[in-house]
């Protein structure tokens, strides 16, 4: 499975600048899709500079959207993939330090003392 969106910017000339799970990021040219069906909208630009990242593509608030895959594979890689680096072990877990009652806590309450 190919990386998925996880930030898109829209760029002059209906170009989209779009990061990926991986941390490599892509400029994605929307140009070769306004001629088709429910992408005309996009022309617009105003509707198309209203793109947003949701479910790992691209959509737009009249649910048009790209195949994340497509996005992937076409578009121009303009920053490589973030290294892998291994996790370093913690050292000991930090106990969590709780809120308890004492005689000056305002969690004890204080009634009238019996026997006394």
């Amino acid at each position: 499975m190919n990386p998925r969106v996880v930030r898109v910017r829209p760029r002059a000339s209906y170009r989209l600048e779009i990061t990926f799970s991986n941390g490599e990021v892509g400029l994605y040219d929307c140009r070769p899709l306004l001629d088709f069906g429910v992408f005309q909208e996009l022309r617009d630009l105003v509707y198309f500079n209203q793109v947003s990242a949701a479910g790992g593509t691209v959509v737009w608030p009249h649910e048009q959207d790209i195949c994340p895959d497509t996005l992937y594979a076409d578009s121009q890689k303009v920053r490589p993939p973030r290294p892998r680096t291994l996790s370093k072990p913690r050292g000991s877990p930090r106990r969590r330090q709780t809120a308890r009652a004492g005689p000056s806590s305002p969690a004890v309450l204080r009634g009238p003392r019996v026997g006394s």
